[in-house]
């Protein structure tokens, strides 16, 4: 089986020296370029067909929310895992809205930055937590009225899951899941998918329901 070819962009230099580093180890796993600039993202992806990119969220030219926009529309086959130093849920829900499949932040323990990317590339879903308190996310959702299929479906919106995919994990009618979302909204009090996310993140209702497919980590 051949390599997962990544493609890593960020701006500092350190960063993309001690990420390579960090996967040095690991042979199923080769970094094909890099890209020092947003505006050096497309050319390069074009140039080399990445599996996978690990993107910084803040980079001159053109910065890493318009470039996911870009990358969804150009290359949709292409993976994006998010790396940021700014550990904001806002930020974080915002990049998981426009395609990111996971936001990491750069306190991440660099031994687990390998397994989040196969996870991705074989297309599990990661789900990640940013600094929830212990024990807040069951509490939250009784608070909220939240049922268990409520809850789990909440946590797929915001990993960045579409209704096709969320349906298709459930076995469950896309009718059925905009129904369930509907309910969700209502007793959050939010009217949009992002909204949603954010609020997720925010309350600590991210990556609880699916802790055996992903991983609770404090970062951003």
């Amino acid at each position: 089986m051949r390599p997962i070819r990544l493609l890593l962009a960020d701006d500092h230099a350190l960063v993309l020296q001690a990420v390579r580093f960090s996967l040095e180890s690991n042979p199923d796993i080769e970094v094909v370029a890099e890209a020092k600039s947003g505006s050096e993202v497309l050319p390069r992806v074009a140039e080399t067909t990445p599996d996978v990119i690990l993107l910084d969220i803040r980079m001159p030219g053109i910065d890493g929310l318009e470039l996911l926009d870009r990358l969804r529309d150009q290359y949709p086959e292409t993976k994006v895992v998010v790396l940021s130093g700014v550990e904001d849920p806002e930020l974080a829900a915002e990049a998981l809205g426009r395609g990111a499949k996971a936001f990491l932040g750069k306190r991440i323990d660099p031994a687990e930055l390998a397994p989040v990317l196969r996870q991705v590339f074989e297309g599990t879903p990661v789900s990640e937590s940013l600094g929830s308190p212990a024990g807040a996310t069951e509490e939250t959702a009784d608070e909220l009225g939240l049922t268990a299929r409520e809850r789990e479906i909440l946590d797929r919106v915001a990993t960045g899951r579409s209704n096709k995919q969320i349906a298709a994990e459930f076995w469950l009618s896309e009718q059925t899941i905009k129904y369930h979302l509907t309910n969700v909204y209502r007793k959050l009090g939010v009217s949009s998918r992002t909204e949603a996310a954010r609020f997720a993140y925010d309350h600590g209702l991210a990556g609880g329901s699916s802790a055996d497919n992903g991983r609770q980590q404090l970062n951003g």
